[in-house]
């Protein structure tokens, strides 16, 4: 008597579909066409190099980074750091939590969610720049992970450093010799040297500092004060 096989569906992985996991175990999709998810889990990259994405309903699908040469459909709940798409499409009771979002169109169903959608990293440092104390100001209860303390000043020569970073590079600041900008990323690294916390200081340099175009000798010399105390 024969036994029963059960029926399991088949799975194809195209020609030229490359698959990784990377050392977080995050896992690297990219394919040459379509590509639908219909199990949750954690990506590092979701691509499809000539045709759409699309996440199934019931699906939590969680990505660094999301692209599709044509649209990225959401039935289910996304939360990426950066999608890219020709068209960005949430159906009915979809959920897409998206910090950079790049997108020729946007479709949002009534009771989908949309939730981020900056253009850019700078456009979030700018954003979290002019509301700094609205964000210290936030009540630690809302706080979801742990933290890192704040890594204080601590020796006279670091805040002698910086202290004469802070002055050259509001005189360069006040000088008018640099582009919109090049002024927006000044006025932000100043304004965190003025909070004073060490970590912030470093984040905010480390990205402002390399949006700045043709910085002068005296601009150089401020940055390396500042590479010194950080």
């Amino acid at each position: 008597m024969s036994q029963k096989t059960e029926e399991y569906p088949t799975m194809i992985i195209p020609k030229g579909t490359e698959i990784k996991v990377n050392e977080k175990g995050q896992l690297s999709i990219k394919t040459p066409g379509n590509l639908v998810i219909q199990n949750s889990g954690n990506y590092s990259l979701i691509k499809s190099e000539k045709g759409s994405i699309k996440v199934e309903p019931m699906v939590n699908v969680e990505a660094v980074e999301v692209e599709a040469a044509d649209t990225c459909l959401i039935q289910g709940n996304l939360t990426a750091w950066k999608v890219k798409a020709k068209k960005l499409c949430l159906e009915e009771k979809a959920q897409a939590f998206i910090m950079i979002q790049e997108s020729e169109e946007l479709e949002l169903a009534k009771s989908s969610r949309l939730v981020g959608n900056f253009s850019s990293e700078r456009e979030i440092y700018l954003l979290l720049g002019k509301f700094s104390p609205e964000l210290k100001a936030l009540p630690s209860s809302i706080n979801l992970g742990k933290e890192e303390p704040q890594k204080a000043l601590s020796t006279p020569k670091e805040r002698e450093n910086l202290s004469i970073a802070q002055v050259i590079l509001e005189r360069e600041f006040n000088l008018g010799i640099y582009d919109p900008d090049s002024l927006q990323a000044l006025k932000e690294i100043i304004n965190s040297i003025k909070l004073g916390e060490k970590s912030k200081i470093k984040q905010v340099f480390g990205f402002f500092s390399k949006q700045i175009k043709e910085p002068s000798e005296e601009l150089k010399k401020a940055f390396s004060l500042l590479e010194e105390a950080l």
